[in-house]
């Protein structure tokens, strides 16, 4: 399967680079950037961390989409929305991590999956897809009189947006377990003066430091006891290797909007 990667000198680029070129049944295409990036002419190898490879980064997005059987991105809005667009003129698999999608953004992916295979995923972690499962499941189980619910997510220094996407994933399967909508039970800040907590409210924590790769935390929280279930991420390469999975399961699928649990099998 030939894979592209748009984004390709960050710091989930540079894994998926390096993560391509080892998986079996997989040829690194190209990657691109942003038009003007100091990364631009500059091998891929180098960029993954390896022995150079010939390839270089490229600011034409349009010609390695084109050329692949599937692309990869986690990158920003604006540049999602764009690829995705490209992605289904040309019929190419798109597999998208990048988070932070506001309504608008994300009726464009849908859009763009009704005429090509595209996995859009918060998180492509399978340890983290489990947490979904499990977070819904007992919120389900422990109803909100008895048991509060607590998002904590700890990410690196450089990350823009918050709560992360799998924070507000996990937030929205607290919230199916429940029978409610997140946005009407979340509480996305605390400051000052508060007041006492909301029965029912699902509230959330972003902390930021140092080169965290991704730490998430659901804690519900009783009268004398308490529940936590913890995810921590040591490597991006997890999320590259469920990227690359999801880019190979994409293979002659029919077109539409596919998650991870559709790749992974997760119920």
């Amino acid at each position: 399967m030939r894979i592209g990667i748009l984004g390709c000198a960050g710091r989930m680029g540079r894994a998926l680079l390096a993560e391509v070129m080892e998986t079996e049944g997989c040829s690194l295409e190209g990657g691109t950037e942003m038009p003007g990036h100091p990364a631009l002419g500059q091998d891929l190898g180098a960029l993954a961390g390896v022995d150079d490879i010939g390839l270089a980064a490229s600011d034409d997005a349009i010609a390695l989409i084109a050329a692949c059987d599937a692309v990869i991105e986690f990158s920003s809005i604006d540049a999602t929305v764009r690829h995705a667009a490209l992605s289904a003129e040309h019929g190419t698999a798109h597999v998208i991590g990048t988070t932070g999608l506001d309504a608008a953004a994300r009726e464009k992916v849908v859009a763009a999956a009704a005429r090509t295979p595209l996995v859009w995923a918060a998180n492509m972690s399978l340890g983290v897809n489990l947490l979904l499962g499990l977070t819904e499941r007992v919120a389900r189980s422990l109803g909100p009189e008895a048991f509060d619910i607590e998002i904590v997510e700890t990410h690196h220094r450089h990350k823009i947006d918050a709560p992360s996407g799998t924070a507000l994933a996990l937030g929205e399967a607290a919230a199916r377990g429940r029978g409610v909508q997140l946005a009407d039970v979340a509480d996305r800040g605390r400051d000052g003066v508060t007041g006492a907590r909301k029965t029912g409210a699902i509230g959330f924590a972003a902390l930021r430091g140092g080169d965290v790769v991704g730490d998430h935390s659901v804690v519900f929280a009783g009268l004398g006891e308490r529940i936590e279930l913890t995810h921590k991420a040591a490597d991006r390469r997890i999320y590259a290797r469920g990227a690359v999975h999801a880019a190979r399961w994409l293979e002659n699928r029919p077109p539409g909007l596919y998650d991870m649990n559709d790749v992974l099998g997760v119920a």
